[in-house]
């Protein structure tokens, strides 16, 4: 297995390929990533995954605009914002590098064009190791003044079973809360049991987010001979699946906070002197 990763591009995973087949929906491609932020691969979505409810949110009593356009702020087809300030950011410094494992950071705070929109100085950290057929990705904030830093990221797997129709490929989850959206994909408030399912895509349709996501969930998607599981080792208690019609995908994706969460305070935070850290695993069997 080779995965390949773009520190000048956002430290995007454009490739994870078993034995010369893709496995990550390539989509528009890179182009289209790196021009409109159209996501493909496993791009990091930073500082918040998904969307905001709105241009703004609150910070100690105040508030934070976001402004489409600036700082990296991009929207979505109602204009909230969307995927956070990162996508194709050139910034990343490479601290390690060898066969299995590629480590990058990201100095968030040495950037006032990022503080614009996110005002909270920290390093990110992303430390990827390659081995046992498993891609595995630790992700850390470290806060790097007095300011607590909120963690409101996740990630975008965008999986697929190459030779295999998407009819046919089955889909698994665990027993999860679901979180119902409104006409814009904002949560509603409102919850529901999801129950354990293990079922044939079919011709179904999927854009749904989760919370209370245990440490150590698995997720899957199969067919043919191959499985691909997304492991949410632990700092990932939320999730979203998405799986559209129009494309052979399907989007298994670690989120340390429900969508919208920056602007509702239903996050976790990584506090001065004590660094973050989330991991995931795929692995491919």
């Amino acid at each position: 297995m080779t995965a390949t990763y773009l520190p000048t591009a956002g430290m995007i995973c454009t490739s994870l390929s078993d034995d010369g087949v893709e496995l990550l929906g390539q989509r528009r491609g890179l182009s289209a990533y790196l021009s409109d932020a159209k996501t493909m691969g496993i791009p990091l979505l930073y500082p918040w995954a998904n969307r905001l409810s709105a241009n703004e949110y609150g910070v100690d009593g105040g508030a934070v605009t976001l402004t489409p356009g600036v700082g990296g702020v991009r929207t979505d087809e109602h204009g909230l914002p969307m995927h956070g300030v990162l996508a194709g950011n050139p910034s990343w410094l490479v601290t390690d590098h060898s066969e299995s494992r590629l480590t990058a950071d990201l100095d968030f705070g040495a950037q006032p064009r990022l503080l614009a929109s996110f005002p909270f100085p920290h390093v990110l950290t992303l430390d990827v190791t390659l081995a046992d057929r498993a891609l595995t990705v630790q992700t850390t904030v470290t806060p790097t003044t007095a300011v607590s830093v909120p963690l409101c990221y996740g990630f975008h797997p965008y999986l697929t079973i190459p030779g295999v129709p998407r009819s046919e490929w089955t889909l698994e989850t665990p027993r999860l809360r679901h979180l119902p959206v409104d006409g814009q994909g904002i949560p509603t408030g409102e919850v529901q049991e999801w129950p354990a399912f293990s079922e044939r895509l079919g011709d179904k349709i999927f854009d749904d987010g989760f919370d209370e996501v245990p440490q150590g969930a698995m997720f899957a998607v199969a067919g043919g001979d191959r499985r691909i599981e997304v492991v949410y080792d632990h700092g990932f208690p939320a999730a979203q699946i998405f799986a559209p019609g129009t494309d052979d995908v399907v989007a298994i994706e670690p989120m340390a906070a429900p969508t919208n969460a920056l602007r509702t305070g239903a996050y976790s935070t990584a506090t001065p002197g004590q660094p973050a850290t989330a991991v995931f695993t795929i692995r491919v069997s």
